[in-house]
């Protein structure tokens, strides 16, 4: 939908003219699962927004309305839920419980959500609903936060009240995204640097199809299991508070000291910050087939060590191989199905989408989606701006 087209929706549905603010959905390059490790990722945003129009109502109601969704959900502002009801106002309401903790959202409001980014892809979708919503409902108290801790009150959000224990990467990206560039992000110190994307390549995203569920108990449990690494580990390094302050030379020394699924989790960690550091300097130079070659061995880590792959996804980076103008892909987003990225030749871009199509549809039966993209802004550049 166009912003005119969600504006007059919600004219029509409240009769009232709404402010409307924007937020990109993101694929991560390379980096997966290491964002609550405390270590690296190298995401962009991407050009799918979703948009959330607000405005003021004079009672204390807060009512929240979707394009996508029949169910209208209304409450009383001083008794709003403060765990998730499991339906699609979730990441809106979750966003509004924390921000009413810190003071920045004080009046009743009628909402309208569009979301634009493709739900149970990968792509962050979760992300893009709770930035965008944080900044309208911002608007209505005045309360300006930089943009860092926007971010940090929708990770909050998403961990506190919708129970997924997700890390900084998502929100921080559809915050501060940077056209023509990916984000290297630290995701401890939430120092970062924007790193260019050659203007030459495409990033096309190729959508298995398959859903996954991020607050189910799969990425909990990886989770888990990072955390476990970690207390076993500490035994020997005192000093360590994630798998990212952990060498893959550390690692290695006490390889037989660890419970051998616990020692495949760290290793994917430990080993895929290094890969995200070395492939900041690879795109920085525009060395695109050594970045390539270290999206595939992100991949195959997360297919041996991590086990989060699928047999969809696995299938999709395999049919890439090989095509004209493809440098490298990988699976991205939590796993279990969803999207993978593959970094292709603007001119090749086209003709690498269709033969994938046709390959992935005569080995499945499932006709995907295929996005061709390019790194967009975040929120916090021209989106959200009325």
């Amino acid at each position: 939908m166009t912003s005119a087209s969600v504006m007059e929706r919600f004219h029509e549905e409240f009769g009232a003219a709404p402010k409307l603010f924007a937020a990109p959905g993101r694929v991560n390059l390379i980096g997966e699962h290491t964002d609550y490790n405390d270590g690296f990722v190298l995401p962009c945003a991407i050009g799918f927004n979703t948009q959330v129009a607000i405005a003021p109502r004079p009672d204390r109601k807060l009512v929240l309305l979707s394009e996508g969704f029949p169910e209208r959900f209304e409450f009383d502002l001083e008794k709003l839920p403060q765990t998730r009801l499991g339906a699609w106002c979730d990441y809106v309401l979750g966003v509004a419980v924390v921000l009413r903790q810190a003071e920045a959202f004080s009046c009743g409001a009628n909402v309208l959500v569009h979301g634009g980014v493709p739900i149970g892809a990968g792509l962050s979708s979760s992300a893009a609903v709770e930035v965008a919503s944080a900044l309208a409902f911002m608007s209505l108290n005045g309360a300006i936060f930089p943009m860092p801790q926007v971010a940090k009150m929708c990770q909050r959000a998403e961990n506190t009240f919708v129970g997924a224990q997700v890390g900084i990467m998502d929100q921080f990206i559809s915050c501060l995204g940077k056209k023509g560039h990916a984000l290297r992000l630290d995701c401890r110190s939430l120092e970062f640097e924007q790193v260019p994307i050659p203007s030459d390549v495409r990033l096309v995203i190729c959508n298995t199809m398959v859903k996954h569920e991020h607050a189910g108990g799969e990425y909990n449990r990886r989770r888990a299991e990072c955390d476990e690494g970690v207390r076993l580990l500490s035994k020997w390094y005192p000093e360590i508070r994630a798998l990212r302050d952990v060498s893959p030379e550390q690692l290695e020394k006490h390889a037989g000291d660890l419970p051998p699924t616990i020692y495949k989790r760290c290793k994917h960690i430990v080993n895929e910050n290094q890969r995200v550091l070395a492939g900041s300097r690879a795109l920085s130079e525009g060395d695109l087939h050594r970045f390539g070659a270290l999206m595939r061995q992100s991949h195959e880590s997360l297919r041996d060590l991590y086990a989060v792959s699928c047999e969809e996804l696995d299938l999709m980076v395999e049919l890439a191989e090989g095509l004209p103008g493809f440098f490298g892909g990988r699976m991205t987003g939590g796993g279990f199905g969803g999207c993978t990225v593959n970094l292709v030749s603007e001119k090749q871009a086209e003709s690498f989408a269709d033969e994938i199509r046709r390959r992935y549809l005569e080995k499945t039966k499932i006709n995907p989606d295929i996005y061709i993209c390019s790194a967009a802004n975040g929120a916090g550049a021209e989106l959200g701006r009325q």
